[in-house]
Order: C-alpha cells, then structure tokens, then sequence
C-alpha cells in the first residue's frame, strides 16, 4: 500500500544484522585458534558451539520481528535471507571446528592458514558491510565493493583447494598417513564450502542493493 511507506519502520532488524555479523567474525577468528592448536582446541569448539546457538537465537528474534513488523525496512524475503545465510556461515564455521576435535587433529597443515585467512576475511567485510544497509541508495558503492571482494576471496578459496588435492595424497608412507590425508580432504573441503556460505551472504547484499538503489 502506497500510504505504508510513511509509516515508521522497525530498526530492529539492522540491530540483529549487526549481531549476527558480529557473531560471524568471532566464530572466524575462534576457528583460526582451533586451526592453530588443534590438540589443545577443547575449549575453543566448546566456544564456537556457544557462538552457533547464539546465531541460532538471532536468527529466531529476525523471524519473530518479521511476524509481528507490517513495514520492514528491507524486503521481507531478504531479511529472511540474509538472516539464514548468516546463519549457515556460522554452522559451517562450527561444523569445521567440531570434525579437527573429532579427528583429534594434532598438527595443521599451512594451507588451512590461507582458508582460515579468507574466512576471517570475508566475515570482516561482510560486518563492515552491514552499517551501509541502513541508507542502501547512499552505499551502493560501498556494498558492491563488499560484495566484489567476497567474491574474489571465494575464488581465491576455490583455486587453493583445487591446489591442495592435486598434492593432497603424494609422498604418502603408510596407512596412518593416508588417513590423515583422507581427514584433510574432508576438511579442506568443509573450509572451502565456508568460504560459499560466505558468498552466500554477499549474493543477499547484492539482490539489495538492486532492488534499493
């Protein structure tokens, strides 16, 4: 209805966006101490546990809003979203997190650094990107570099796992060291698929900015 657009909107949500970012860039930087100390991660998975159901209890209060808000100041369907998308980010993050301490990982390998690396860097980004949403038609600029920058960092993801399983299973020894090998590869795998969710997050931003600048 034309006259709903005079009607006050709900700020609450740009609140628990804020949160939720938040809550993502903690989790990416729990993760790179369980990356750097996996033996000694018990602590920090438990931590990055907390961090998932925190993202959990965000996305449920969005969705409250969402019932009981008649104007919105974003399009429903991309606050839902974006809500899930953050969401998803962080599970991932955990879900990572939680296979080193099953596999009782001792020791990563460099590579998981460079993952580690892009994951803290895309959640900083997408954070920063947050604020800009309050006025999206005075941010395009901003946003659309968030959103390019994601981009390339899951690009840049995509072409260090493609590196690391073309060596992933030289110079292998014995059964022990094709195991770990295999575990690895598992978890590459979950790093990399991180850096999508990411991507994910950055895709709702973009669908935003076009239907708000």
């Amino acid at each position: 209805m034309v006259f709903a657009r005079f009607l006050p909107r709900n700020e609450e949500f740009f609140d628990e966006f804020a949160a939720a970012a938040a809550n993502a860039v903690e989790a990416a930087q729990i993760l790179g101490d369980v990356i750097d100390h996996p033996a000694d991660s018990t602590r920090q998975v438990h931590r990055l546990r907390d961090l998932e159901h925190r993202g959990d209890e965000i996305t449920h209060r969005i969705f409250n809003a969402l019932n009981s808000t008649f104007v919105t100041p974003l399009d429903r369907e991309d606050i839902q979203r974006l809500a899930v998308e953050f969401d998803d980010f962080v599970d991932d993050l955990e879900e990572t997190a939680q296979r080193i301490h099953l596999y009782r990982v001792q020791e990563s390998p460099e590579q998981a650094r460079l993952f580690v690396r892009i994951l803290q860097e895309q959640a900083q980004l997408l954070a920063d990107a947050i604020p800009l949403l309050d006025d999206v038609s005075k941010n395009v600029a901003g946003l659309r570099r968030t959103v390019v920058e994601v981009h390339r960092l899951e690009n840049e993801a995509d072409d260090a796992l493609g590196q690391v399983l073309a060596s992933l299973y030289d110079d292998i020894a014995d059964i022990p060291t094709l195991i770990l090998r295999l575990q690895w590869r598992e978890l590459f795998a979950l790093l990399e698929n991180a850096t999508d969710r990411a991507e994910d997050v950055a895709n709702v931003l973009e669908t935003i900015v076009l239907k708000n600048a």
